[in-house]
C-alpha cells in the first residue's frame, strides 16, 4: 500500500531516483540507504516520466505516422451494422481468367456486395485496402444489426478475451474468418464465399446464427492473381508464404483482419486436392501453439467438414470426386503445420483454436485450364464451388453448437500466454491417433531483449508491433542474463497473451531433421537470427519499462563539418546510398563502407531521417567513386522485388532476351539466380555477354548461378549441392547467420577465389543428407558458403550458396547482397 501522504506517481518517481542512484554507483560502492525492490517485469507506468508538451506531441505525431504505415488496414470497430458502403465499381475487364470457368470476375464482385448490401440489414461490404497489381480487397461482414453501443461492446468483450479474461458467453458473437482465392488460380473460394453471404442474407433459418456469430469474408485475398489466372500476386509473391514476413500489402491487410477480428475458426479456401484435403496436418506441429486446445477443435470442425462435404453425393464413379482427406488422419507426414508462414498457421497465434487449409477437389488451373473444354471446366468449377460452400456452413454450424466452448478456449490460449505459463505437452490420444510423433513442444524464456539505436533493431520492433505483439522500452538501465544493457532498450515481455507469436518470431528454432523426413515448405525462419537486430533471450527480467507504439527514431549524422561514413550494415543503408546517388551525391566506395564529402552533410541528414541509418564520421575519403549500380537480373521474383526495394535500377534479363539481342552496356552487374543459361545463348549473345565480362561485375545465387560461372569460366571453384529440400537457419564460421535453401557450397578454390563466408553448423530448420549419405549438414561444415574473386578477362564476381533475398524474409542479410553489388560494379 502506499504511504498516505505519497502520490502513486510521487512514489513511482521516487523509487526510479532511488534505484537510478543504486544502479549508476561505482562497483563495490554501498548504497547510502535501502531502495524499495521492484517486482519482476513491472510493465505499465502510464504515461511514464515528465516530458516536455511540445515534444511529446511531435513524438505522438510520429508515432501515429509510423504505426499508420505499418499496418494500414483496420477495420472499424465503432460503426453499427449493417453499414451500407457503396463500393465503387472498376472498369470491365474481359480478359479476366475466371470469366472462361464461368466464375466472377474481379470486375464485378463490386457490384455483386452492393446488391448483396441491398437484399437486408445482415451484410455489410468494404474495401479494406489495395493489392499490389492497385485491385480493391473486398471485406465483408456478416451478422445481426447491431447499433454502434453493440459493436463497442462486442469491442470491450473481444479485448477482455485476448487479455485472458472470461466474458458472459452469452454476450459475445463469435467471429469465423473465410480467406478465399489467396492462390490466384485457385478460383472457388471466391464464389463460394459470396454464394454463402446470398444464402446469409436471405435465410430465415440463419437468425439464430447471425445473432450468435460474426461472419467475416476476405472475398479474394489476390485479386491480381485471380484476373491474371496465376498463382502470386501482382509482385510475383506466393501470398501463403508471406504471413510471418507479410512483406506484400495482401497478406498485411488478412494480418489485420485477424488482429482486429479474433476469430474463433478460419478457413483458407485452396485448390486442387482430390479428395478434398481438410486439415489438421501431420507432424510436425508448431510448437508454439496451444496444441491440445487447438487439435481439439480443429479436428472436430474437420471431422464436420468431412461430412458436409461427403454429403453433397459426389463419387468418384459419376463426378471424378474422392471421399475428404484429413492430412492428420491419413497421412504420416509431408503435410504439416511447423512453419506460420502460412494463413491457417498464422491464424492460432491470434485466437483461432480451429483454422484449417480447405484444398477443394478438382482441378481447373496449370494445363487443364488450357487444354480441357470450357464445359468440362466449368462443370468442374461448379462442383468445386458446392464443396468450398459446404465447408463454410459446416464451420459456422459447428462455431454455432460448440458457441461457449470455443469462446472458453480462445480466452484460454491467451490466459496462459498473459499468466507465463510453462508449455505444455499435449496428451498421448487427446484425439484418435494423437501419439508420440505429435508431440512437439518448446520452453519460453522470460523474455527477450532488443538493443536500440539501428535500422534493424527499429524495423524488427515495429514489425512486432504491427503482429500485435507487445513490447517496452527499459525507462532505467537493467541487468538480465549476466549482461547489463542500458535505457531505451527493448524488451518484449514473455508473459503477454500473443506469447506463441512472439516467441515463433524471436527464438531461434530448432533442428527437426531428425524426426520427420519430409516438409511441405520451409522449416527455420528466426526473425531474431536472420534479420540483423541482435535479439537476446533472458531467464530472468526486472526491468522497468513502459509500452511502446513504435520504434524510436534511429537516424543519425555526427555534429561538425567533416566528411562522412555509412557502412553497409543493413539493406536501408543500402537504400539510403541508392537514394544518395539518385541525387547526384558523390559518393565513394572501399570494402563495405561509403564516404560522403563534407558538401553531402544536408542530404545525409535526410537519408538519415528516412530510413533511419547512422553515419560517422570518416577521415579522407578512399576508394573509387560509385555511381548509381544498374543490374541485369535473371532473377526470382522476391529477389527482383528485395533488390528494387533497397533502391537498386534492375533490368530483368533472361536466355530468351539475351538471344534477342540485350544491350550489356546499360548495365554494370549481372545477377543470376533463374532464366539464364550461358550454353544456351547463341553465339552472337554469347560475344555481346563475354564483352561485358571483360568489364562488368557478376553476382550469382544458388544452382543456375553456379552453373553460369562453370559454363562462363568465371571463378575456378567447384560447386556442391546439398540436398534439394533442405532449408533453414545456418550458423556461419564468423558467427553470423545465414539461410539456406537448396544450400550449395564450394570446394577447390583457385588462388584467385577468396572465401567469404564458411559454413558451421546448423541452427534450425530441416536438412537431412540424401539417400546416398551425400549433401548432408554435416558435409557442409567447414566449408566455402559465399566466394569472391576477379576472372582473368576482368569480371570482379561473387557467388552465393546460400539464399539471403529468400522471399524477402532474412532482412539482415540483404546488405550482402548490396555490399556485393557494389564492390563487383567498381
Amino acid at each position: 500500500m502506499s504511504p498516505p501522504d505519497m502520490s502513486r506517481s510521487t512514489m513511482r518517481r521516487t523509487t526510479l531516483l532511488a534505484l537510478l542512484s543504486v544502479l549508476l554507483l561505482p562497483a563495490g560502492t554501498a548504497a547510502a540507504a535501502p531502495v524499495p525492490t521492484p517486482p519482476p517485469a513491472v510493465r505499465d507506468f502510464g504515461n511514464g516520466p515528465e516530458r516536455n508538451e511540445e515534444a511529446a506531441l511531435v513524438e505522438d505525431a510520429a508515432t501515429a505516422l509510423k504505426a499508420q504505415a505499418a499496418a494500414p488496414y483496420h477495420h472499424d470497430k465503432t460503426r453499427g451494422y449493417p453499414r451500407k458502403n457503396q463500393l465503387p465499381l472498376p472498369p470491365e475487364n474481359p480478359a479476366d481468367a475466371s470469366i472462361k470457368l464461368g466464375l466472377v470476375p474481379h470486375h464485378a464482385i463490386a457490384a455483386k456486395l452492393n446488391a448483396l448490401q441491398a437484399l437486408g440489414d445482415r451484410v455489410s461490404a468494404e474495401v479494406l485496402g489495395r493489392s499490389a497489381g492497385g485491385r480493391d480487397l473486398y471485406f465483408v461482414t456478416v451478422t445481426a444489426p447491431e447499433s454502434p453501443a453493440e459493436v463497442r461492446e462486442q469491442e470491450r468483450l473481444r479485448q477482455q478475451i485476448e487479455s485472458g479474461r472470461k466474458v458472459p458467453k452469452n454476450r459475445y458473437k463469435t467471429p469465423i474468418f473465410i480467406n478465399g482465392n489467396i492462390h490466384g488460380n485457385e478460383w472457388e473460394g471466391t464464389d463460394a464465399s459470396l454464394r454463402v453471404i446470398e444464402e446469409l442474407a436471405t435465410s430465415p433459418q440463419a437468425a439464430t446464427l447471425l445473432k450468435r456469430t460474426r461472419l467475416y469474408f476476405n472475398i479474394t485475398a489476390n485479386p491480381d492473381g485471380r484476373v491474371l489466372g496465376q498463382r502470386p500476386n501482382g509482385n510475383g509473391f506466393d501470398l501463403n508464404r508471406d504471413m510471418i514476413t507479410a512483406s506484400q500489402p495482401e497478406a498485411r491487410a488478412m494480418r489485420q483482419i485477424m488482429i482486429d477480428t479474433q476469430p474463433v475458426a478460419m478457413l483458407d479456401l485452396h485448390g486442387y486436392v482430390n479428395g478434398t484435403l481438410i486439415e489438421p496436418t501431420t507432424p510436425p506441429h508448431g510448437a508454439n501453439y496451444e496444441y491440445d486446445l487447438f487439435i481439439t477443435n480443429t479436428y472436430a470442425n474437420g471431422l464436420g467438414m468431412e461430412t458436409g462435404v461427403n454429403g453433397l453425393g459426389y463419387t468418384p464413379e459419376k463426378d471424378g470426386v474422392f471421399p475428404v482427406q484429413i492430412p492428420f488422419r491419413d497421412s504420416e507426414e509431408g503435410w504439416d503445420d511447423w512453419p506460420p508462414i502460412f494463413t491457417p498457421q498464422y491464424a492460432p497465434f491470434h485466437g483461432a483454436v480451429a483454422a484449417h487449409t480447405v484444398e477443394i477437389p478438382l482441378r481447373v488451373n496449370g494445363s487443364d485450364y488450357t487444354n480441357l473444354p470450357v464445359e468440362e471446366l466449368r462443370r468442374r468449377s461448379r462442383i468445386n464451388t458446392d464443396v468450398a460452400a459446404a465447408a463454410v456452413r459446416a464451420t459456422y454450424s459447428h462455431v454455432l453448437a460448440n458457441h461457449d466452448k470455443l469462446i472458453a478456449d480462445q480466452t484460454e490460449v491467451f490466459r496462459r500466454g498473459a499468466a507465463g505459463e510453462p508449455a505444455r505437452t499435449v496428451p498421448l490420444g487427446i484425439v484418435p491417433g494423437f501419439g508420440p510423433e505429435d508431440v512437439y513442444t518448446t520452453t519460453y524464456p522470460r523474455g527477450y531483449v532488443i538493443p536500440e539505436g539501428t535500422p534493424a533493431a527499429a524495423r524488427l520492433v515495429d514489425h512486432l508491433i504491427a503482429n500485435d505483439v507487445e513490447v517496452e522500452r527499459a525507462i532505467l538501465p537493467f541487468h538480465a542474463g549476466g549482461r547489463f544493457y542500458p535505457s531505451g532498450t527493448y524488451v518484449v515481455d514473455m508473459r503477454q497473451p500473443k506469447r506463441g507469436l512472439a516467441n515463433v518470431m524471436l527464438e531461434p528454432g530448432a533442428d527437426i531433421s531428425p524426426r520427420v523426413d519430409a516438409m511441405y515448405d520451409i522449416s527455420g525462419w528466426s526473425h531474431a537470427l536472420l534479420w540483423g537486430a541482435g535479439v537476446t533471450s533472458v531467464r530472468d527480467l526486472r526491468v522497468f519499462a513502459e509500452p511502446v507504439r513504435s520504434a524510436a527514431s534511429t537516424g543519425y549524422v555526427p555534429h561538425g563539418d567533416g566528411t562522412l561514413a555509412l557502412k553497409v550494415a543493413d539493406g536501408r543503408d543500402a537504400q539510403a546510398i541508392n537514394a544518395l546517388l539518385a541525387r547526384g551525391v558523390e559518393v565513394t566506395w572501399a570494402g563495405d563502407t561509403a564516404t560522403l564529402p563534407r558538401s553531402a552533410r544536408a542530404a545525409a541528414r535526410e537519408v538519415a531521417q528516412r530510413y533511419g541509418v547512422r553515419f560517422s564520421r570518416a577521415g579522407t575519403a578512399s576508394g573509387p567513386k560509385l555511381a548509381p549500380v544498374r543490374i541485369a537480373a535473371a532473377a526470382s521474383a522476391d529477389e527482383l522485388f528485395t533488390l528494387r526495394e533497397m533502391g537498386f535500377t534492375v533490368t530483368p534479363v533472361s536466355t530468351t532476351l539475351a538471344n534477342a539481342g540485350f544491350d550489356w552496356n546499360t548495365v554494370d552487374v549481372l545477377y543470376v539466380s533463374s532464366g539464364l543459361s550461358y550454353t544456351a545463348l547463341n553465339p552472337a549473345a554469347k560475344a555481346a555477354l563475354d564483352a561485358f565480362l571483360a568489364k562488368g561485375g557478376v553476382v550469382t545465387r544458388g544452382g543456375t548461378g553456379a552453373n553460369f560461372n562453370a559454363a562462363a569460366g568465371l571463378l575456378t571453384v567447384t560447386s556442391v549441392a546439398g540436398r534439394g529440400d533442405a532449408n533453414g537457419v545456418v550458423r556461419m564460421a564468423s558467427g553470423e547467420h545465414g539461410f539456406v535453401y537448396s544450400p550449395r557450397w564450394f570446394t577447390g578454390l583457385g588462388p584467385e577465389v577468396k572465401a567469404e563466408q564458411t559454413y558451421d553448423a546448423f541452427v534450425s530448420g530441416h536438412w537431412r543428407p540424401n539417400q546416398d549419405g551425400s549433401g548432408g549438414q554435416d558435409a557442409a561444415k567447414g566449408q566455402a558458403a559465399v566466394v569472391s574473386g576477379q576472372d582473368e578477362r576482368g569480371a570482379r564476381v561473387v557467388l552465393f550458396g546460400t539464399e539471403p533475398m529468400f522471399r524477402n524474409h532474412p532482412k539482415g542479410l540483404f546488405a550482402q547482397v548490396a555490399r556485393a553489388l557494389y564492390s563487383t560494379s567498381q
